[in-house]
C-alpha cells in the first residue's frame, strides 16, 4: 500500500523590513562593535602598563592583541556554522561568557604567555562567537538601507573607544592593570545582553505537504498463490538473482541520494564554494593586506605619543580624538555609499589610498597638538574606510550568503591581523621607533587597495559582458528583420 510521508519544505527568508525591530539589531551590533573591536583599539592603554611590568619587547607585548584579533578572525566560520545550527542568539550570549571569562583570567596571568592564552585565544573566541552572528543579523534585517546602517553599527566601536581609552587609564591609576582588567571582565558580560536582542526573522510558518511514494511491484508478488506452489526451482533460482540485483541497484541508488542530501545540508551551514569565487578570493587579499595595517596604529599610537614626551592622559586623549572623528567619518561616508553616487567599491577604493597615505606622514609629527592633527585625520578617513567594507562584501557574494562569506573573509584576513602588529612591534624594535609601525600600516594598505582596483576592473569586464550576451540576440533580430 502506498503511505504518505510528511515533508517539511521551509519557505524563503522574511524580506528585510528595514525598520521597527531592525533599529534594536543595529544598537545590538552597534554595542558588539565597542566591546570587540572598540577594546582592541583601547588596549593600547593596557599595551605601556604591561610592557613595563613584565619588561618585555614592543614585539612581545604586541601578540596579546595579535592573538586575539587572529583568533577572532579564524573562528569566525565556525561561529557561522554554529550559528546556522542553532541560533545567532544562543551563540552570541556564548560568546560573551567567553569573553568576559578569558579577560577575567587574564587579571591574574603571572606572565606574558597567560596573556596570550586568556586575553589573547580565549577573548578572541568570545568575539568571534559574538561578532559575526550580530552582524550577519543586521545585513538580513537591512536592505536598502544596509550601507547607513553598517556604518551606525560600526560607530559604537568609535563611542566606546572614546570612552574607555581614558576610562582604562583611569582605572589602571586606581587599581592597576590587573584591576582594570578585571573590571574589563565584568562590562563584558553586555554582550550577552546584545544577543538577548537578536530576536530572528519573522517567517511564514513552514509548510506540510503530503508525498506518496510509488513502490514498484516486484514481478514475485504478481504470482497468485505462495511462490513454492506456482514456480519450479529453476524459476526460483532466477527471481533470486533478480531481486538481489534489484536490492543492489537500490542501495546504489540510496547511497548516491544520501551523498547528494549531504552536499546542500553542508551548505547550509557552511558555504565551501566560495573559495572558487574569484570576485571574493580577490576582495579577500584585501582584507589581508588591509588587517596588516588596521590593527597596528591604534596599538602603537599611545607608546608612540609616550615615547615623544607626552604626558599620559594626553596620549589617551588622542585615541579619544581619533574616535569622534571617526564617528563621523563612519556615519557621514556610510550616508553618501547609501546615496549611491559612486560605485561603493570606487569609495573603499579611495579611502583605503587615503588611510595609507595618512599613516606614511605621522612618524612626521612629534608634539601634542600635531599628533592630535594626525589623529583626527587617520581617525576620519578610517572611519570612511571601515564604514562600507561589509557593504562592499555583501555587493561582493549577494546578502544570502553573507553569513558563509563573512566568515570566511574574517578567517583569511586572519593572517593580516595575527601578523600586523608583530611585524610592526619587530621594526620598531629593530629601529628603536614607534613611528616605522606606522610606515609598515601605511604600506600595507597602499597594497591592499590595488586588489580592489582588480575587483572594480573584474566586475566591469562581467558587466560589458552581460550587456553584449544582452544585445546579441537583439542584433541578430534586426539582421533578421532586414534580409
Amino acid at each position: 500500500m502506498d503511505s504518505p510521508v510528511r515533508a517539511r519544505l521551509p519557505e524563503a527568508p522574511a524580506a528585510a523590513p528595514d525598520g521597527g525591530f531592525a533599529w534594536f539589531i543595529l544598537l545590538s551590533c552597534s554595542l558588539v562593535f565597542g566591546l570587540t573591536f572598540g577594546v582592541i583599539k583601547a588596549f593600547g592603554v593596557f599595551y605601556v602598563e604591561i610592557n613595563q611590568y613584565f619588561d618585555t619587547t614592543a614585539t612581545g607585548t604586541s601578540w596579546i592583541i595579535s592573538i586575539a584579533v587572529a583568533t577572532m578572525h579564524v573562528l569566525a566560520p565556525v561561529a557561522s556554522a554554529l550559528s546556522a545550527r542553532y541560533s545567532h542568539r544562543s551563540v552570541v550570549i556564548m560568546g560573551g561568557l567567553i569573553c568576559s571569562i578569558g579577560v577575567t583570567f587574564g587579571s591574574f596571568s603571572r606572565n606574558v604567555v597567560e596573556l596570550y592564552l586568556t586575553v589573547g585565544f580565549i577573548n578572541g573566541f568570545g568575539f568571534a562567537l559574538t561578532w559575526t552572528p550580530t552582524v550577519t543579523m543586521l545585513g538580513l534585517y537591512f536592505e536598502k538601507r544596509r550601507p547607513v546602517a553598517n556604518a551606525l553599527a560600526s560607530a559604537g566601536e568609535c563611542v566606546l573607544t572614546f570612552v574607555l581609552t581614558p576610562l582604562f587609564q583611569l582605572l589602571i591609576d586606581s587599581y592597576s592593570w590587573r584591576g582594570a582588567l578585571l573590571i574589563l571582565g565584568g562590562l563584558q558580560l553586555n554582550l550577552c545582553v546584545c544577543g538577548m536582542l537578536l530576536r530572528p526573522l519573522k517567517t511564514p510558518r513552514d509548510v506540510t505537504r503530503e508525498v506518496k511514494e510509488q513502490e514498484e511491484d516486484d514481478s514475485a508478488g504478481a504470482s497468485a498463490g505462495p511462490l513454492g506452489s506456482s514456480v519450479s526451482a529453476d524459476q526460483g533460482a532466477c527471481l533470486k538473482d533478480t531481486e538481489e540485483i534489484h536490492n543492489s541497484t537500490m542501495t546504489d541508488s540510496n547511497n548516491r541520494t544520501k551523498r547528494a542530501d549531504l552536499r546542500p545540508k553542508i551548505l547550509h551551514y557552511v558555504d565551501y564554494t566560495l573559495i572558487t569565487n574569484p570576485r571574493f578570493m580577490l576582495y579577500s587579499m584585501f582584507g589581508v593586506f588591509a588587517a596588516l595595517g588596521f590593527f597596528a596604529p591604534a596599538l602603537f599610537l599611545v607608546p608612540y605619543a609616550r615615547s615623544k614626551g607626552i604626558e599620559e592622559y594626553q596620549a589617551a586623549a588622542l585615541m579619544s580624538i581619533s574616535a569622534v572623528l571617526d564617528l563621523f567619518g563612519r556615519v557621514f561616508f556610510g550616508w553618501v555609499a547609501n546615496l549611491r553616487l559612486v560605485e561603493t567599491v570606487q569609495q573603499l577604493t579611495v579611502t583605503a589610498i587615503l588611510l595609507g597615505t595618512v599613516l606614511l606622514l605621522c612618524p612626521l609629527a612629534s608634539s601634542f597638538l600635531e599628533l592630535a592633527g594626525f589623529s583626527a585625520v587617520y581617525g576620519l578617513v578610517y572611519g570612511a574606510t571601515v564604514a562600507i567594507h561589509i557593504t562592499v562584501l555583501a555587493e561582493v557574494v549577494g546578502v544570502h550568503r553573507l553569513g558563509s562569506a563573512l566568515g570566511f573573509f574574517m578567517l583569511i584576513r586572519s593572517s593580516g591581523g595575527l601578523l600586523g602588529p608583530p611585524i610592526a612591534g619587530f621594526l620598531i624594535d629593530k629601529m628603536s621607533d614607534y613611528g616605522t609601525g606606522f610606515l609598515m600600516a601605511g604600506v600595507a594598505l597602499i597594497v591592499s587597495a590595488l586588489f580592489l582596483l582588480l575587483l572594480h576592473q573584474m566586475n566591469h569586464r562581467g558587466q560589458r559582458s552581460t550587456t553584449k550576451n544582452h544585445k546579441t540576440p537583439k542584433a541578430e533580430a534586426k539582421q533578421l528583420d532586414t534580409t
